[in-house]
């Protein structure tokens, strides 16, 4: 069996730590056996490992996040980068290519797709392998795999089983779409299950998908011809016209951690970050990005959430209402981890009489790691060294950096940095448009950057 994760979607749920770049699998707020701040996506993926499925899992991503999942998973992990957005059937019809063309899968071999930040225990990965044979036995078009409701939730998607059915598996009749609490009652009584996004199929069936389309199976060229999938999920595109689905129960324990109130029941810790809950907060959380101390006193079934982005005091249980309430608030991420480190925004500043911006940044990046060799069309950028010490390259000249240097990078300046050891740097842009797309790389590594550099000094 061969495992697509999904890892897409931008972050409201969760603000004002997730945003459009680092979306809630990312966040760092569950602890691992030792104790140490991982996210859902790395816990996810450690429980894979543990069952011997690592090595035949990938992760279908947009462009936005390889860098974010590169760094908490590993340069190892197979990563299918989709061109842009286009929702989970694209998504899955390039794994599909991926699988078939580059990685030379059997068109008959079984292949699941799961979501990359379930809340689960580890024998619900167990049970996702039971997918194939119920595939090989039941002849199915699809099979899925459903759990069973410990309550009338409004918030999940079900699973209905045509009557008569037997205890092993059902045959799917339909499916109900977040139903109210009393449906949700009856559907129950009528054994109906919670959709928990997985489903497995043969490798064929969405092949044959593509080729009913007229798309490329060759992953390259599907990635080329990606604008032309149509932008629909794939329970839209595929579960809904299928033929013959059937569905696993599972017993166990599962949760969505997609709102603050289900994701502090599962912390381990109250507190993440400087500040102080006073003993009378009870079951109040509070999750500190920044450097500045934040103290909660007398406030008790809250979270509060402080990050460069903003601050969120909310009731727990009012916590869910933040997408809706940041509808139509739009600003740049203020905060993103790179596969190099990470940076965080200080200040910006807009200049409308001469249409300049000025954008202030904290640069942290990791011993024996650099930022590629690039170049910058709209901008300029002042470095000041802060700590650690490195290695600068410009314009074909490399030279060493160490804390209190300033590097004054003109615009269509090809430079990079390496650092040598853990290095902080403050960067200021200058420039008439400050976007991340405002950049051209020609080389990744820096030993292709030492390589392609016509002199050295100290």
């Amino acid at each position: 069996m061969h495992l697509v994760l999904l890892s897409g979607g931008s972050g409201k749920r969760l603000w004002p730590l997730s945003n459009d770049a680092r979306s809630k699998q990312f966040l760092r707020v569950l602890e691992d056996d030792h104790r140490q701040l991982q996210s859902m996506v790395q816990r996810v993926f450690g429980q894979l490992k543990k069952i011997g499925l690592g090595d035949s899992t990938v992760v279908a991503t947009g462009k936005g996040q390889v860098e974010m999942l590169e760094d908490q998973l590993g340069g190892d992990v197979p990563l299918i980068v989709e061109p842009e957005r286009r929702d989970t059937f694209p998504a899955i019809a390039l794994a599909a290519t991926y699988l078939y063309s580059r990685s030379g899968v059997d068109p008959h071999e079984v292949v699941a797709v799961l979501p990359v930040d379930p809340f689960v225990d580890t024998s619900f990965f167990k049970r996702i392998m039971d997918l194939a044979p119920l595939l090989d036995r039941t002849q199915a078009d699809l099979a899925l795999m459903g759990v069973r409701p410990t309550y009338p939730s409004e918030k999940y998607g079900y699973i209905v089983p045509e009557k008569g059915e037997n205890a092993h598996y059902i045959r799917v009749d339909h499916f109900t779409e977040k139903p109210k609490k009393e449906l949700a009652e009856q559907l129950i009584r009528e054994s109906a299950l919670w959709n928990c996004g997985v489903f497995a199929f043969r490798l064929n069936f969405v092949i044959q998908k593509l080729e009913s389309l007229g798309l490329p199976l060759d992953y390259e060229e599907l990635s080329r011809q990606f604008t032309k999938l149509p932008k629909i999920s794939f329970d839209y595109a595929v579960v809904e016209k299928a033929k013959h689905i059937v569905a696993l129960p599972y017993d166990g324990f599962w949760k969505d951690l997609g709102t603050w109130n289900t994701l502090t029941e599962e912390m381990d810790t109250q507190r993440i970050g400087k500040g102080i809950i006073s003993k009378d907060s009870e079951n109040t959380h509070l999750i500190n990005e920044l450097d500045l101390p934040v103290t909660v006193l007398g406030i008790s079934n809250a979270v509060v959430a402080v990050s460069p982005d903003g601050i969120l005091v909310s009731d727990k249980e009012q916590s869910p209402r933040i997408k809706e309430v940041m509808k139509g608030f739009d600003q740049r991420p203020m905060y993103e981890e790179r596969h190099w480190g990470s940076y965080r925004v200080l200040d910006y500043t807009s200049y409308s009489k001469n249409h300049e911006e000025v954008l202030t940044k904290k640069i942290k990046i990791k011993a024996g790691l650099n930022i590629s060799y690039h170049c910058h069309h709209m901008r300029q950028e002042v470095w000041t060294i802060l700590k650690g010490r490195g290695r600068y390259a410009e314009n074909g000249v490399i030279r060493s950096l160490k804390p209190g240097d300033v590097v004054i990078v003109q615009a269509e300046t090809m430079h990079a940095i390496v650092a040598d050891e853990p290095m902080e740097l403050i960067e200021v842009q200058i420039g008439s448009q400050l976007i991340e797309e405002d950049i051209d790389r020609k080389y990744l590594n820096w030993k292709e950057i030492e390589e392609n550099c016509a002199s050295i000094r100290g």
